[in-house]
């Protein structure tokens, strides 16, 4: 009989480290000399006891490893009930969300998606907006924990191939994940601070740089106003970029800089094509906006990497309403939307990995078709690659076009529209954040949505931040067979 002890011990004790950090926006409330503090001290209360009793009633359960079915059960299983406990603050907060409201706001949140249902955002407490800048912050370190240690062990659409790399974590997942967690996390915290120090020097208050940090090396696009980050411009979209493009690179080859092994990050091939690929469609996007609008070169370029790299890294900030810039980029965007940044960041959608895979294999067959008799061997940075690992990526694009095909139908049976359904299915997917089209799209957000798109929505984040399969093979019969 599957025991589950073990995966609600680790789920208690999350749940709890989530309450725990509901004490920061608590002070915040405080400082701030609004009545709005009582909603985070119930909260946390609520959350802390909630996990603690989960946590002590399967502690007799814990083991050294958890069994892959186990590990399965865990990776949904957090990213379900965080949001669960984490959509308690704008429930009984001055948002007064009805919980579908709430719920989706928490998923979007730490599954560093940036979709919003909230309006007015200037007029929110701090400590709200601080939450939501919190629940990013522990999406995007919690999914490089889950890229680098759980999914390789899944076997999940090729990220089996950084095994090796990211550690050798069989048989005893959980203590190994720990280990791994305590050495990201130093770099994590000191992007972070990087990050909100730039903000400060370049004009941003200390409340406002805090938060755009914690959802920028997240890659995770809340902001503190309507107008996403074009409430600010100039230099700061610069620095903005510059942290994006760090957090969506591999943090394992971080974690080796410390160690001294600086080659490993320039000699990867996926950062290579990740750089190239954005420079390449950022050239393209500032010659088409500098030949359609007459507004100079430097801002041209400065809108196009911005957007370009935020969309491109599924952060989901917005500097202008891109859906003036015309039919060709606007469908560019969508596309951009769908590449994704390196394995093992806080960067979401396909990733780049998968692609020069996808492209080997399509290399590789040509090469048969011309020449029959020849051999050929699928090569990923200069070495080569299991029909295994090709296979588990043959499959997640299969089960991702599905995916989007049958979320952006349910979303249509709804009444949305076509460009809302398939742009909502997308991003959702991808865990960009904006979609396309008046209402979701950079100038608007989800919150005039119906309840049942807004569900199927929260789902489409949960299967995308988990890499699909993770999630589709609890479906299974096969799955829960001893």
């Amino acid at each position: 009989m599957l025991d589950l002890r073990p995966v609600g011990y680790v789920i208690g004790l999350l749940v709890a480290v989530l309450g725990a950090a509901m004490i920061l926006p608590m002070l915040i409330d405080i400082a701030e000399g609004r009545d709005h503090w009582p909603v985070f001290l119930q909260s946390a209360l609520f959350t802390i006891l909630s996990g603690g009793l989960i946590a002590v009633a399967c502690s007799n359960g814990v083991k050294e490893g958890l069994t892959i079915q186990q590990t399965f059960i865990l990776t949904t299983g957090v990213w379900v009930a965080l949001p669960l406990f984490g959509a308690i603050p704008f429930v009984l907060g001055e948002t007064e969300a009805r919980f579908v409201d709430a719920f989706f706001e928490a998923m979007s949140g730490l599954t560093t998606t940036g979709s919003t249902v909230l309006s007015g955002l200037e007029e929110l407490p701090k400590g709200l907006l601080l939450w939501r800048g919190i629940l990013q912050w522990l999406g995007g370190i919690g999914i490089i924990v889950v890229a680098m240690v759980f999914l390789p062990e899944l076997r999940v659409g090729g990220m089996q191939i950084f095994k090796s790399e990211s550690f050798d974590t069989m048989g005893k997942i959980l203590p190994r994940a720990t280990q791994i967690a305590s050495q990201i996390s130093s770099i994590y915290l000191g992007l972070t601070m990087a990050c909100a120090l730039c903000y400060l020097a370049l004009g941003m208050n200390a409340f406002d740089a805090t938060v755009h940090a914690l959802t920028t090396v997240s890659t995770g696009g809340f902001a503190n106003y309507d107008a996403s980050f074009g409430t600010f411009s100039g230099n700061m979209e610069y620095v903005a970029t510059l942290f994006m493009i760090l957090a969506a690179l591999p943090f394992v080859r971080y974690v080796q800089m410390l160690n001294g092994q600086n080659e490993p990050l320039f000699r990867d091939s996926q950062v290579r094509v990740f750089i190239a690929t954005l420079a390449v469609l950022v050239g393209v996007m500032t010659v088409v906006l500098t030949q359609a609008f007459p507004q100079g070169v430097e801002r041209s370029l400065r809108e196009a990497l911005f957007n370009v790299t935020s969309i491109m890294t599924g952060t989901g900030f917005s500097s202008v309403d891109y859906m003036g810039w015309g039919p060709f980029l606007v469908s560019t965007l969508f596309f951009v939307g769908l590449i994704g940044g390196c394995a093992g960041s806080t960067s979401c959608s396909i990733k780049i990995f998968r692609y020069q895979l996808l492209f080997a294999s399509i290399r590789m067959q040509l090469g048969k078709i011309r020449s029959p008799n020849g051999v050929f061997v699928v090569r990923y940075d200069k070495r080569p690659v299991d029909e295994e690992v090709l296979s588990s990526v043959m499959s997640f694009f299969m089960f991702f076009v599905l995916t989007l095909g049958l979320l952006a139908v349910a979303l249509s049976l709804t009444g949305l529209d076509f460009i809302t359904s398939l742009s909502g299915a997308a991003t959702a997917l991808s865990n960009v954040g904006p979609g396309l089209g008046d209402e979701i799209g950079p100038a608007g957000n989800f919150g005039g949505l119906n309840d049942t798109a807004k569900w199927l929505l929260s789902l489409g984040m949960l299967l995308g931040r988990l890499e699909l399969l993770a999630v589709y093979a609890m479906l299974t019969v096969s799955f829960w067979r001893d």
